[in-house]
């Protein structure tokens, strides 16, 4: 019997990829959209998805989306995109739009989370219970699962807003128009950008920012052992694949912080495959949105 076609729609910030497939060895199709202003972007969406339909059908769907979003099937506005500094996106119907309109099960979560249960279903999180996938981008993203399932509660999982230990003497007021010298504040690309007037690719690997980004992931990191429990932590996006220095960065500095604690002496010993890479790589995103789908039709 044939694995069932999901239609999957990665939303970005920047761009979309929807893409039609079972697994990440089964892509029939793929599309790339801008995303502009709501009603083009959607209107857009919609008419791949039509095309899709008439031609080969799909089972379900699944979106992952950059947020904040509404995860929350009780609530009246799931499915929507909430507070979003994207301009004009604040209040905009994703899920349910959707659901209405192709009238099959629809499976709806931030594009991190989607990406992490794609890394648990097909990737490096393959066998394990519990792990974290961090994408460090223009922004930075957190998806938690824990017991096999992505950690849901009043919202979705927001650990790059935590506040974090900054480095001795920095005293730079950081990038986040809602927190300032959050994580984000000081690691994503816009933060870096801010900071030093340069795009993240063109800095050199030993420029002294990236001592800064790192201690500011690692202090996340530090967080997520000491509460989400995680047996690995992944970590994508632009900076993590155009500075692969940081990742050695990063290991360091936890091994530092966790200073012996609870199970570092275990995470000491397996650093290197404890914080790692994806295995999807570039497709962990569209490859999450499919698990979403996947999800929602089981």
């Amino acid at each position: 019997m044939n694995a069932p076609l999901i239609a999957g729609i990665e939303l970005g910030g920047t761009k979309i990829v929807c893409v039609l497939a079972s697994d990440p060895d089964t892509i029939v199709a793929e599309v790339r959209l801008p995303t502009t202003r709501p009603d083009e972007t959607m209107a857009g969406i919609e008419a791949v998805l039509d095309g899709w339909r008439e031609e080969q059908g799909f089972a379900a769907l699944g979106i992952g989306s950059f947020g904040p979003v509404d995860v929350d099937r009780a609530s009246p506005t799931w499915g929507s995109i909430v507070t979003t500094p994207k301009p004009g996106w604040s209040g905009t119907d994703v899920a349910r739009r959707l659901e209405t309109r192709f009238g099959t099960p629809v499976g709806f979560d931030t594009d991190v989370a989607g990406a992490a249960v794609a890394e648990g279903r097909w990737g490096a999180a393959q066998g394990l219970e519990s792990f974290c996938y961090v994408t460090v981008g223009t922004g930075v993203g957190v998806g938690i699962v824990i017991s096999g399932r992505v950690a849901r509660g009043l919202g979705h999982v927001e650990a790059g807003h935590l506040r974090v230990g900054r480095v001795a003497g920095d005293d730079w007021a950081g990038a986040c128009v809602y927190h300032g010298d959050c994580v984000e504040g000081l690691a994503s690309g816009f933060a870096v950008e801010q900071r030093t007037g340069r795009r993240g690719e063109t800095i050199g690997a030993d420029d002294p920012v990236w001592r800064l980004v790192a201690h500011a992931l690692a202090g996340m990191c530090h967080n997520l052992v000491l509460t989400a429990l995680p047996q690995r932590i992944l970590f994508g996006g632009s900076v993590a694949n155009h500075q692969p220095q940081v990742m050695g960065m990063i290991r360091e500095r936890l091994v530092q912080s966790l200073a012996g604690y609870a199970q570092a002496g275990r995470i000491s010993a397996e650093i290197d495959a404890f914080v790692a890479p994806p295995a999807l790589g570039d497709q962990a995103g569209p490859m999450g949105a499919i698990a979403l789908g996947l999800e929602a039709l089981a």
